[in-house]
C-alpha cells in the first residue's frame, strides 16, 4: 500500500474500521490507491454521513420535537 494511503486511512477511524469489517477492498487499495475515493463514498453510505443523510436525520429529530411539543401544548 503507498505510503500517503496509509496516513489517510490512519486519520479517518470510521474509514479504517469499515475497511476491516470489509476487507475486500485491501485487494482493490493494493491494486488501485485511486480507488479510496470509491471506498470513502461507500462507507460514507453506510454510515450515513452523507449530506443528505445529515439533512433527513435532522428532519426527523425536528418531527420528533414538534410531536413533543404537541403533545405538551
Amino acid at each position: 500500500m503507498v505510503v500517503p494511503l496509509q496516513i489517510r486511512l490512519q486519520n479517518n477511524p470510521l474509514l479504517h474500521q469499515y475497511l476491516t469489517e470489509h476487507s475486500y477492498w485491501y485487494k482493490s487499495l493494493n491494486r488501485n490507491p485511486q480507488s479510496i475515493v470509491a471506498l470513502e463514498e461507500e462507507m460514507k453510505e453506510h454510515y450515513r454521513l452523507r449530506p443528505s443523510d445529515k439533512i433527513n436525520r435532522l428532519s426527523e429529530q425536528l418531527n420528533l420535537i414538534q410531536t413533543f411539543m404537541k403533545m405538551l401544548g
